[in-house]
């Protein structure tokens, strides 16, 4: 799963890295982006433009809001058939924008962090659905949810799932205002190659959504940064 992610680009590096017309909104570099936050989104209702969203997803036909809280991640293999996520597949898909996320390995009862990055690109994208949810007082919220996926045998020995991650080649297509074929989406769900991401262990600071700063995906005193 993704729990924890950061954005650390600033303005211009985003919207050159998705061709944007806009990033209006985009006001400083995240370190520890948490679920319930506000979070960047390229959606396909505005595929040039940087929006925001709530983290969390909310199905338009939810009774109570709180659901979202658990909607944070979605898995690729039943995305679409599942029906919390299932229209969102077909017709309200995203990209998230990121340039590293946090898992947590564990050996017994420790959970250590670990920082994962993208090897050739410094600002990347999740593949991600989003909704549209009618508030009481009228107004809507907009919502969002990661895809994960398998993991690689880079990232199986800290979790055995991992997000997935859309190729910028494929971004037009992710992002179709219209409902893909399977033969369509499945290769974009394989998520990374091995090759593609490293990891480093960072302090356990990350684990307290308050804190935001550089330090936390800094390598651990004594840190040799990418294990593998």
């Amino acid at each position: 799963m993704c729990g924890r992610y950061s954005l650390t680009a600033d303005a211009e590096s985003i919207q050159l890295a998705f061709s944007l017309d806009s990033v209006e909104g985009w006001l400083q570099p995240r370190y520890n982006i948490a679920p319930t936050q506000q979070v960047a989104v390229i959606s396909n209702r505005e595929p040039r433009e940087l929006s925001f969203m709530k983290w969390g997803l909310v199905p338009s036909w939810a009774k109570d809001p709180k659901i979202g809280n658990r909607m944070i991640n979605a898995r690729s293999e039943t995305a679409a058939e599942k029906p919390s996520f299932r229209t969102a597949f077909k017709r309200r898909r995203c990209l998230i924008p990121a340039d590293g996320y946090y898992e947590w390995a564990k050996s017994g009862k420790k959970k250590t962090p670990m920082y994962i990055r993208h090897t050739e690109r410094e600002v990347f994208a999740f593949a991600g659905l989003w909704e549209s949810w009618k508030q009481p007082d009228g107004d809507w919220l907009n919502t969002c949810t990661i895809l994960t996926t398998e993991a690689n045998e880079r990232i199986e020995p800290i979790h055995h799932r991992m997000t997935v991650v859309v190729e910028p080649e494929d971004y037009d297509l992710w992002l179709a205002p219209r409902e893909l074929a399977p033969d369509e989406w499945r290769p974009l769900m394989l998520g990374p190659k091995p090759d593609q991401l490293q990891y480093h262990e960072v302090s356990t600071a990350v684990n307290r959504p308050i804190n935001d700063d550089p330090t936390l995906i800094m390598p651990v005193d004594g840190g040799a940064g990418a294990l593998f």
